[in-house]
């Protein structure tokens, strides 16, 4: 064997080992890497409870006041808080994965679920019938049921308040389609209702008493002896199946809030009235309207939801009947 063939195999030789080298340090690293995720999956980087809410009502309190983001860090998780206008939002935003957790009224999760959202009911307020109204201008020629016929009325459009109408109007005799309804979100609805372009307005509170008590608004009915107006709250299926540690830290967050907030209801107006821009005046005859307490979900709960689908599907508000039980992680 000549000199040159034996320097070309050391030199094979020290590439070769080289390379080995390499591959075991990127086989280190690789085990360094896999350890790393599974100390991150493990629990060390906490999970991500989003959760929307609306101005006002038990979330928004619980919010205000604190103490659920410490909790839920002990549990594991992390809080990200994200405001809506109405519930039709908020369950849009659930529907394409935005957020985990939220509340609505009654009717939003029924067209939600008719529109394929995703969503499990798990548990709700009391019955609140006078937490939502429907509003006549002080000077307005509208004194009953009979004066609404041909008339402008404004809502929220999938709200709690959409049912109220309903209901009202069956009770009155009136058919839905004698009057004309008139979708606008809550700030829109006012300002339509001011200047007179619509002839009512059914809302929910606190809209409801700031509006009354600053335009001398007069209420035509409430919800007293026609709906039940929960407060619902609601999770992703996927989230409530996969984390139920942490929805019950929520729930339970959620009652110890609701009994202190009953019986300190102007200490609830003084911290709600910064958040929300509101004097603590119409916040306090808000509060007085509402129900507190977590209920969980149950058959019967169920069943009423199931009678407001029905009725929504009559008047073909949605598209295909719905089984509300479908919405419920077992």
């Amino acid at each position: 064997m000549n000199k040159g063939t034996v320097t070309k195999k050391r030199g094979l030789a020290r590439v070769a080992l080289l390379l080995l080298l390499a591959a075991m340090m990127v086989i280190s690293a690789c085990g360094a890497n896999k350890e790393g995720n599974e100390t991150e999956a493990g629990g060390e980087k906490a999970k991500t409870v989003r959760i929307g809410y609306q101005k006002y009502a038990s979330v928004n309190i619980m919010k205000e006041r604190g103490g659920l983001d410490e909790k839920l860090k002990e549990a594991g998780y992390a809080v990200e808080w994200t405001e809506f206008p109405g519930g039709p939002q908020l369950l849009e935003a659930l529907n394409v994965g935005s957020i985990d957790f939220g509340h609505t009224g009654e009717a939003p999760p029924i067209f939600a679920q008719a529109a394929g959202a995703p969503l499990a009911y798990l548990a709700h307020s009391p019955e609140s019938p006078k937490a939502e109204s429907i509003l006549v201008p002080e000077n307005s020629a509208i004194q009953s049921s009979a004066d609404l016929k041909g008339k402008k009325i404004a809502l929220n459009k999938g709200s709690n308040v959409h049912y109220l109408l309903v209901k009202y109007l069956e009770r009155e005799g009136l058919a839905y389609s004698d009057v004309e309804v008139v979708y606008l979100p809550p700030a829109d609805a006012r300002a339509a209702f001011e200047s007179g372009n619509v002839d009512a307005w059914v809302i929910w509170e606190p809209f409801y008493s700031v509006a009354q008590l600053a335009t001398k608004a007069r209420v035509l009915a409430d919800g007293e002896g026609l709906v039940k107006n929960y407060e619902f709250y609601l999770a992703s299926k996927d989230f409530a199946k996969s984390n139920k540690e942490a929805i019950d830290v929520i729930l339970a967050q959620l009652e110890e809030t609701d009994n202190w907030a009953k019986d300190n209801q102007p200490e609830v107006a003084k911290l709600l009235a910064p958040a929300l821009g509101l004097d603590t005046a119409p916040l306090e005859q808000a509060l007085s309207h509402r129900g507190w307490g977590v209920i969980r979900v149950s058959d019967e709960t169920l069943e009423a939801q199931q009678n407001i689908a029905d009725t929504f599907l009559k008047l073909e508000l949605i598209p295909s009947a719905i089984k509300v039980s479908d919405a419920v992680v077992k």
